[in-house]
């Protein structure tokens, strides 16, 4: 089964062809911000970006003929995870999105592709994945639900590799799954259902290396109504300039252990306090799964680095089994989404948001 892989980003594409599992050629092709800026809305590059995968498929020798084209899911409306179909409600979402992302490209521009080569196009675990039970949603005020919003697609991957490598099912598994990244998501997997996590994005949970993470209401309203900060400015503050970056000025974690290193008290309190705040949110999933985990995954990027994955494991130690992958491969997580539906082996979902 030869699988082509689209994953566009705010600034580049990544393309990839597989054979079944074994990937043949990747390329990232990074957009400059001056061609860019020539279109005012992001929906405006669907073709821009197309011609320049089937240029980077062409220079490197392949056919577009493919068995299956698969997309990243983009910023669709709530529902639940797995593979979907592209469909023309999937593509009227994705062109109607309420937020602007280049991932809502993806399957716009897998469908067209697919249409060419007679071939099934696909999305898989978008990051507005929504599995949550019903009282993980109900907040103190009415007028507020908790929404999932999350590394759905990188989760899901790592829970299903980390159950293939005990020979069990995912489906059979209790899993909490800490994605380490810009922006940090703790989930609980109960039996291949997402049932409780944090908004990694809008500000809830632990802080990260630029994310704010949950604040106290009342200070976080007060700041709002201060005069001192515009609408804009706080929703940076939140998402952006947050996290690692307002207290030290950087997300880069390698810089900050740098200078732990070198002696700085104040980097130290600020990263241990992140690390903490990762395992008091990772405690909390574990009783969202009544105390019956099986295993504690820790992946993304920060997960490369042993300092502030031992901090964490400091913390969560004797809770469940702590099985590390770093990383985020969304390609080869695509590419099996993709595979296992062509098999038979994942059902394909039905878009029916909630």
């Amino acid at each position: 089964m030869r699988i082509l892989v689209i994953n566009p980003g705010s600034t580049s594409t990544k393309v990839a062809v597989y054979d079944n599992e074994k990937q043949l050629w990747s390329e990232n092709v990074y957009h400059p911000a001056e061609e860019l800026s020539r279109f005012s809305h992001v929906n405006e590059q669907h073709d821009f970006r197309k011609e320049l995968i089937i240029k980077s498929l062409e220079e490197a020798g392949f056919k577009v003929e493919f068995d299956a084209v698969i997309g990243r899911g983009g910023l669709l409306k709530p529902t639940q995870g797995g593979v979907y179909l592209i469909d023309e409600k999937i593509k009227y979402d994705l062109i109607n999105a309420k937020m602007e992302h280049a991932s809502n490209l993806a399957g716009l521009i897998a469908d067209e592709i697919a249409k060419g080569c007679n071939c099934p196009a696909y999305i898989a675990d978008p990051v507005v994945t929504d599995e949550m039970s019903d009282l993980a949603r109900v907040t103190g005020m009415p007028e507020i639900s908790r929404i999932s919003v999350f590394h759905a697609l990188n989760s899901r991957a790592v829970s299903r590799r980390y159950a293939a490598s005990i020979g069990r099912r995912y489906e059979d598994l209790n899993l909490i799954v800490a994605h380490l990244g810009g922006g940090i998501s703790i989930s609980a997997h109960s039996k291949g259902r997402v049932i409780d996590v944090n908004n990694a994005l809008d500000g809830d949970g632990p802080f990260s290396p630029e994310r704010a993470g949950s604040i106290p209401t009342r200070q976080l309203v007060d700041l709002c109504f201060s005069g001192k900060y515009s609408y804009d400015e706080i929703r940076r503050m939140i998402n952006g300039h947050g996290g690692l970056f307002a207290h030290l000025g950087t997300t880069d974690v390698r810089k900050v252990v740098a200078e732990i290193k070198s002696g700085n008290k104040h980097a130290y309190n600020v990263l241990h306090a992140m690390a903490y705040n990762i395992a008091k949110t990772i405690g909390s999933m574990h009783i969202v799964l009544r105390q019956k985990t099986d295993a504690i995954i820790l992946t993304g990027g920060m997960a490369h680095g042993d300092y502030v994955i031992s901090e964490i494991s400091s913390w969560i130690n004797g809770l469940a089994p702590i099985e590390v992958i770093p990383g985020e491969d969304e390609m080869g997580a695509l590419a099996m989404n993709a595979l296992g539906a062509l098999r038979g082996e994942l059902p394909l979902q039905v878009y029916n948001p909630k």
